[in-house]
C-alpha cells in the first residue's frame, strides 16, 4: 500500500486539501509535517492517540514528524470544538505540562537519537517575540473577517449565543502563523489536526500561499467517537491520560479490553501497527469470539506505551482477578502514611484518588449503587472509613470498584 492507501484503511483520513497532489509527493519525496499539542493539562489523554498514530504511520514510511508544542498558543486557548472559553492557565502550568507531553511521544515515535527521526518545536518561540502592530500589517490582512465568521469552531459559539473574546478570535491566525513559521523554518510543507481544526488548517495553507507563494498542504483525520457517538478519551469515571502516574497501565490495558463489542476492529486499525493481513486474520479467527479480539487489542496497545512486560502483566492480573486468584499482586496501590491515618479515611476519597471516580459526588454515587467493595464485602455507606479495617489488617485492603476495577490500600511502613 501507498502511505495515502495505508491512511485510508486505516480510517485516519477525513479531508485532505489537494489530494491528488499530497499524494505524488509524498510517494516521492521524504517531507516533514507537523501536528500541534498544546499544553492544558498534565498529560494528553487518548483522544490525542489518533494524531500520535497518524505521526507513528507517516514515519513508517520515511517521514519526519514535527512535534509542535503549543506554549504560545496555550496563553490564549483554541475554542474549536469548545462550548466556552478555556481556563487561562499560568506559565509555570504551561511549562510543566509541555514537559510531561514530550514523554509521551518519546515513547510512540522511533528515534535513533538522530533529528531526522522527529522535531519538537515550541511555537512560543516566535509568537512571544512577536510585535502586533507589525504582525497585523504583514499578516492580518490575509485574513478577512468574513471568512473567519464562517469557521466552525467561531459561528457554532456565535450561533448558540455563547461569548467568543477577541484572544479567542485571534486564535486561528496564530495557528496559521505557525504553520507559516515552520514552513520557513524546517520547509514542513503539511499540516495534520483533528476534524474541528480544518478551518484552521486551511488558513494556514492560504497565508503561506498568499505570503510566499508556496504550496502547502492540510489533512485532517476523523473525530474519533465511540459506538454510541461519545468522544473518545473521557469515560464516565474520568479520563483515560497516557501518564502512567495519571492511569495505571492496569486500567489502560482495562479500557481496552473493555470497548465495545462494535469498536474492537476499528480500533486494531487504528492504534495498533499489526498489518491488514494480520488484523483480516484476527477478524476471521475470532469471528465468533470478539473477547480474544479485545484482549490482542489491549495487549497491543498498552505494549506500545506502556512496554511489553506491562502489558502482560496486566493481562495476568486481569485473568486472575476473573479467577479471584492473586489479588496482591501488582495491583494499583495507595499507601496511607501514619499522619494520614490519624485523621478519618473515607472510602469515597480513596476511589477519586485512584482515578476510579471522577468527582467526590460520583464516587459516592459508586457507593450508594452498590459498586463497591472491600475485601469482597459490599459497602453501601458512602461516608465509609477504612481506618478500622485497615488497623486490623497485615495485607491492607483489596477495594474493587464494579466488576474489573480493583487497587489495594496498604499502611506505609
Amino acid at each position: 500500500m501507498t502511505l495515502i492507501e495505508e491512511l485510508k484503511f486505516r480510517g485516519f483520513l477525513n479531508q485532505c486539501t489537494n489530494e491528488e497532489t499530497l499524494n505524488e509527493i509524498i510517494n516521492s519525496n521524504k517531507i516533514k509535517f507537523y501536528i500541534g499539542f498544546d499544553c492544558t493539562a498534565k498529560s494528553l489523554h487518548v483522544g490525542s492517540l489518533i494524531q500520535i498514530m497518524i505521526m507513528r504511520l507517516f514515519q513508517k514510511y520515511g517521514h519526519t514528524p514535527i512535534v509542535l508544542i503549543g506554549k504560545g498558543t496555550t496563553r490564549i486557548g483554541d475554542p474549536s470544538g469548545k462550548d466556552e472559553t478555556r481556563k487561562i492557565l499560568s506559565d509555570d502550568e504551561i511549562d510543566s505540562n509541555a514537559k510531561n507531553l514530550k514523554h509521551v511521544f518519546d515513547k510512540f515515535l522511533a528515534s535513533n537519537n538522530d533529528e531526522s527521526d522527529w522535531i519538537t518545536r515550541d511555537n512560543s518561540e516566535w509568537l512571544d517575540k512577536l510585535n502586533y502592530v507589525n504582525f497585523l500589517r504583514d499578516y492580518g490582512k490575509h485574513f478577512t473577517i468574513n471568512k473567519m465568521l464562517s469557521f466552525d469552531s467561531v459561528k457554532i459559539r456565535l450561533d448558540r449565543e455563547q461569548s467568543l473574546n477577541f484572544v479567542e478570535f485571534n486564535y486561528m491566525i496564530f495557528q496559521a502563523y505557525d504553520f507559516f513559521e515552520l514552513n520557513n523554518r524546517d520547509n514542513c510543507i503539511l499540516q495534520i489536526g483533528g476534524s474541528d481544526q480544518w478551518g484552521n488548517i486551511v488558513n494556514g495553507v492560504e497565508l503561506i500561499r498568499r505570503a510566499s507563494s508556496k504550496e502547502t498542504f492540510g489533512l485532517t483525520t476523523p473525530l474519533l467517537t465511540n459506538a454510541n457517538g461519545d468522544k473518545m478519551g473521557k469515560t464516565a469515571d474520568g479520563a483515560i491520560w497516557l501518564n502512567e502516574d495519571m492511569l495505571s497501565a492496569y486500567d489502560y490495558w482495562q479500557f481496552w479490553r473493555n470497548v465495545d463489542d462494535r469498536d474492537v476492529i476499528r480500533f486494531l486499525k487504528l492504534f495498533t501497527d499489526l498489518s491488514k493481513k494480520e488484523i483480516e486474520s484476527i477478524e476471521k479467527t475470532n469471528a465468533n469470539n470478539v473477547n480474544e479480539t479485545k484482549i490482542i487489542l489491549a495487549n497491543e496497545a498498552t505494549a506500545m506505551l506502556h512496554g511489553l512486560e506491562k502489558a502482560k502483566k496486566s493481562h495476568e492480573m486481569a485473568k486472575n482477578i476473573f479467577t479471584n486468584e492473586n489479588l496482591n499482586v501488582d495491583l494499583p496501590t495507595i499507601k496511607l502514611r501514619s499522619e494520614e491515618l490519624n485523621n478519618e479515611v473515607l472510602l469515597s476519597d480513596l476511589i477519586l484518588r485512584i482515578n476510579f471516580a471522577s468527582s467526590k459526588s460520583a464516587s459516592r454515587k459508586l457507593i450508594r449503587g452498590n459498586a463497591v467493595k472491600i475485601d469482597k464485602e459490599l459497602i453501601k455507606d458512602e461516608l465509609f472509613s477504612v481506618n478500622g479495617l485497615l488497623s486490623n489488617s497485615s495485607n491492607g485492603l483489596i477495594i474493587s470498584v464494579g466488576k474489573k476495577k480493583y487497587f489495594r490500600v496498604l499502611a506505609a511502613d
